[in-house]
């Protein structure tokens, strides 16, 4: 029987709260860095579905709120006269796949849209664009079908009406417009990146494909003494530099590009298509040779076999301008030499060279590999690497290990040498004559495959953000450790790159599961006990708690020129780092008030020391049906007396 008016709108109300909006907008994040970048974007749809796909062209191409460059959209169903050629040639089935053949590329898009998620042509086209290297976005009804199954990532609607669907498919497409929107509005012009918060950081490297099959492992098999592993599954992901460019594009305010030579095969296409996905832009410098593949097999979180395809080398063409330009622009440079022969390239170390005059350079060598070029700011060679590459044998322990690191100090055109000593951290040697700077590291347990890119992106970034060398290399360390307790590779599918949600997102998506935010704000320069204290209960009274802190400017104007005593960037990262606070908001006004109408928490806390009386945010707050409450305040912690006692004190000295 057919659906009342009424029945379909609350058939539609019920259908919409379960559109994935977080995957929609992660979606159209990578389409603001792949399409003005050159990818392209090819749609199709059958029916009411075509009208769907041929809307979401329109707003890319033409606009949708902001005005902004034409975007590279294809409808594989609007051009008519090549539809119906096709389908006369070689049937109905072949309409979309050939067109894919015909303008796909290695890293572009291909979104279907089906609500039965079973169309044949629809299905031939995913096949199609796998063959060449494509990432496949579905939007669908309810899953699972084959659709959904066969594409990298799929959203998909539980409505049992067709229309419904439709309709909330229509919605999908403007939430992704948005987002596309949003994303392409944030992005600047090369050069400009530290301009708005975001540096570039260029990894160059060799690239394999990293291929795991997982199982379990309970029985010996009766042909010989091994293991039997059942329950098979395997997942690929980029190897070598490939992986360090993925996890140093899932932190905020970096763009990431890769400069590699990748095979000319399915490994290449498949690794290409999953670099793109992950952010990263990629300068291919290969015209030939193949991608090496790397399989392990690992049962209770242990490997129990390795083995790798043989590889023909590469050939390596000229260095692009693109790669010249890069380079040029980077906050940090990384180079994870694998030794296939990237780091060996003429023209590439030439850049390079320049590069380090001008950025920090972090060179993570290989014993088969290049040198580091001079100017290097820091090389990582792990325990092993440091031992071989001295021609040195006999024990790796922590005072030969930093006599190795001397040697190579002496030898190499860098200025420092880390030797990464895996779960006992790292020991740093600035001068071969002078006591090393021993880092250790957290105890940890895990995967710790990539563990040493991972070390070498961090050190870099921190590097490009002018910290020292020790914090630089004390910081990779830790964020390795985090990484191998996080599972390693594995961790990788359990977190989506680059989609940690800011301080503004997380308080929606709080809100969105009826969860309270919690704002706190003030100067908080030179934390104390009485800080402390009043987060510590401003987060009992929610499920997240925001800070909101004055920018240096603003505590100048507040305070007087000779404050703060401790800069934003760092107060911000000391409060980040307590148990209680779960982000921070910098805002540049004498008060927190358009920060507020941003935030929008539904409870805002002031110290003790406000009782009585009536708080200048309040009427702000309460304008939304948030509250103002005020916390009890620990006696005798003030940063102005505590800097006035300091000061009284030196004077006395």
């Amino acid at each position: 029987m057919p659906q009342s008016g009424r029945a379909h709108i609350q058939a539609l109300a019920a259908a919409l709260p379960l559109l994935d909006v977080d995957r929609l907008q992660t979606w159209g994040r990578l389409l603001a860095n792949r399409l003005p970048a050159g990818g392209r974007l090819l749609v199709a749809g059958n029916g009411g579905s075509a009208a769907e796909a041929q809307h979401l062209t329109s707003e890319l191409v033409g606009r949708f709120r902001a005005e902004r460059a034409p975007l590279s959209a294809i409808a594989l169903h609007a051009d008519s006269s090549s539809v119906t050629a096709i389908v006369n040639d070689y049937g109905a089935e072949e309409v979309f796949a050939r067109q894919v053949r015909a303008h796909g590329r290695p890293g572009d898009v291909l979104l279907l849209l089906s609500t039965s998620g079973r169309s044949p042509n629809v299905l031939a086209a995913v096949r199609a664009a796998r063959e060449l290297g494509l990432t496949v976005w579905a939007l669908t009804g309810p899953a699972p079908n084959p659709l959904a199954e066969a594409s990298d990532q799929a959203v998909y609607l539980d409505a049992e009406d067709v229309a419904t669907v439709q309709e909330c498919h229509l919605v999908a497409v403007h939430v992704l417009c948005a987002a596309v929107d949003t994303h392409v509005a944030g992005l600047t012009a090369p050069g400009d990146e530290e301009l708005d918060g975001v540096r570039r950081l260029v990894v160059v490297g060799d690239v394999v494909l990293d291929h795991d099959i997982t199982g379990t492992a309970d029985r010996l098999s009766p042909e010989a003494p091994v293991p039997v592993v059942a329950e098979a599954q395997g997942i690929d992901r980029p190897g070598g530099a490939g992986l360090a460019a993925v996890l140093a594009a899932r932190e905020q305010g970096w763009r990431v590009t890769l400069v590699c030579g990748l095979g000319q095969d399915t490994p290449g296409a498949r690794v290409r298509g999953m670099l793109r996905e992950a952010g990263v832009e990629v300068i291919d410098l290969a015209i030939d040779g193949t991608t090496p593949v790397k399989t392990r097999v690992r049962v209770a979180d242990r490997t129990l076999l390795r083995f790798d395809t043989a590889a023909d080398p590469l050939r390596l063409g000229p260095l692009p301008d693109i790669a010249r330009a890069r380079l040029g622009e980077a906050a940090a440079v990384v180079v994870c030499d694998y030794g296939r022969g990237i780091a060996a390239h003429d023209e590439l170390r030439q850049v390079l060279t320049e590069a380090a005059c001008r950025s920090p350079l972090v060179w993570d060598p290989h014993p088969k590999g290049a040198e580091p070029v001079p100017g290097t700011a820091l090389a990582v060679p792990n325990a092993h690497e440091a031992l071989t590459l001295t021609g040195g044998s006999g024990p790796r322990n922590l005072g030969d290990d930093a006599t190795r690191g001397g040697r190579l100090l002496s030898v190499w055109p860098v200025k420092q040498v880390a030797v990464t000593r895996g779960r006992d951290g790292a020991v740093l040697v600035a001068d071969p004559d002078a006591h090393p700077l021993v880092v250790p590291a957290r105890p940890a347990a895990g995967d710790a495959c990539g563990a040493g890119d991972q070390l070498a992106v961090t050190a870099a970034k921190m590097l490009g953000l002018g910290r020292l060398p020790s914090h630089a290399v004390a910081t990779a360390v830790d964020a390795a450790t985090t990484y191998v307790q996080a599972g390693g590779p594995a961790g990788l599918h359990a977190l989506p790159p680059a989609d940690q949600p800011g301080p503004l997102e997380l308080a929606d998506r709080v809100r969105a599961r009826g969860g309270k935010v919690v704002g706190a704000g003030g100067c908080f320069d030179l934390l104390h006990a009485g800080h402390l204290s009043l987060l510590t209960q401003a987060r009992r009274l929610g499920d997240i708690l925001v800070v909101c802190i004055n920018s240096d400017d603003s505590v100048r104007r507040l305070k007087g020129e000779d404050r703060p005593v401790v800069g934003e960037h760092e107060r911000a990262a000391m409060l980040k780092a307590l148990d209680s606070v779960d982000d921070v908001l910098v805002f540049n006004e004498d008060t927190p008030e358009k920060m507020l109408v941003e935030l929008r928490p539904d409870i805002w806390v002031k110290g003790g020391d406000y009782a009585g009386q009536r708080i200048t945010e309040a009427d702000l707050v309460e304008s939304w049906g948030g509250e103002v409450v005020v916390v009890p305040y620990l006696d005798g912690h003030s940063t102005t007396s505590r800097i006035d006692q300091l000061s009284r004190q030196a004077g006395v000295r």
